[in-house]
């Protein structure tokens, strides 16, 4: 009975070797690891060999290189990946794919994929790549050399040939765009219809240069500059109604172009005014415009329409403006009020 159990066992033992040293085998000739933990290369697991191999987990204290990786990889500096990555890399600096990525990338400073981005690369600084899919969120900039099927998000700078949507800090730059465009200050582009800045220079777009005047007599010179619907506006003028102070205005705000026939439609415009004599106290107004627009000739403009005027200003600032209001709320240093006004004005298209 004893010889009946050793035999068993051993021969348990050497099918469970058998076993162990077939995968190993089969696992070496496919180049794929469950599990791939280190340090910095080489001194990992997959050892000098590592760039070899296909993982479907990594955990590195420091960078950790590979061929693929299918599921998770974490490291504390970086990760580099030879091919294509799937799943989820997350690294303190940067995660190097040179190939093409599908998933999630994560970074304290850069996500640098060669070809395709499919996935959300989210990087503290920069996010470089060919193309992108769903998503690009990056504290400072996206860059890409082609397409965009989503939308890039960014605190200073969005670069793409095509893309659907672009919203950043201070600067976009594309060709073609089918959404928005929202940018601290500037967008450029070939073709936008709908950016959202202060300054939009778009190729397919609308600039004009005009004079307007408004129920105040505040006369502001402004640009406007935008899509074939949506436009910013920024402009600097002077008040000539006011007897007490001699008040600098400056303007800025958005607007959009409802067409009605081919010489006739209506701008309507959300704009910020501010007046100063750049000493102490302040004048604020926020204006809802919609001003009927006809051409007189190919590139001249006129406008002239109503307008409903949110003030707030310091008292001694703009006390003698205007003096019938729909509301209004006073106390020792401040007014607010709101009334109806008008614009009228010219402007020269280009």
């Amino acid at each position: 009975m004893n010889i009946y159990f050793n035999s068993r066992k051993i021969f348990l033992a050497h099918s469970f070797v058998f076993i162990c040293f077939s995968l190993s085998v089969l696992a070496q000739n496919e180049k794929t690891r469950l599990m791939h933990v280190g340090l910095i290369y080489p001194v990992s697991s997959n050892g000098l060999n590592a760039a070899e191999f296909t993982n479907k987990f990594s955990l590195h204290a420091i960078s950790g290189i590979s061929k693929n990786e299918i599921g998770v990889a974490i490291s504390g500096v970086a990760t580099v990946i030879k091919e294509n990555a799937k799943g989820v890399q997350i690294s303190g600096v940067a995660n190097i794919i040179q190939d093409s990525a599908d998933g999630v990338q994560i970074a304290g400073f850069m996500n640098l994929v060669r070809h395709n981005a499919r996935g959300l690369p989210v990087a503290g600084f920069l996010n470089l790549s060919e193309s992108a899919g769903a998503a690009q969120v990056a504290g400072f900039g996206n860059i890409t050399r082609e397409s965009v099927k989503g939308v890039q998000v960014s605190g200073f700078l969005n670069k793409s040939k095509d893309v659907n949507s672009q919203i950043s800090g201070f600067i976009n730059l594309a060709k073609n765009v089918k959404g928005v465009q929202i940018a601290g200050l500037i967008n450029i582009a070939d073709s936008s219809d709908y950016p959202i800045a202060l300054l939009n220079f778009i190729k397919n777009g609308e600039k004009s240069i005009g004079i307007t005047v408004d129920e105040t007599a505040t006369t502001i010179a402004s640009f406007r500059s935008g899509g074939r619907v949506l436009y910013g506006i920024l402009g600097a003028g002077y008040n000539f109604k006011s007897d007490n102070k001699s008040l600098y205005g400056f303007e800025a705000g958005l607007g959009a172009h409802i067409p009605v026939a081919a010489k006739f439609r209506v701008n309507t415009e959300l704009v910020n005014l501010m007046l100063s004599d750049f000493k102490s106290g302040d004048y604020f107004k926020n204006t809802l415009r919609i001003l009927p627009a006809f051409k007189i000739a190919d590139r001249f403009e006129i406008f002239a329409g109503p307008s409903i005027n949110y003030v707030k200003y310091s008292k001694g600032k703009g006390n003698d403006l205007i003096s019938h209001y729909i509301w209004k709320k006073e106390n020792e240093k401040d007014f607010k009020g709101l009334y109806l006004g008008f614009n009228v004005g010219v402007q020269h298209i280009f």
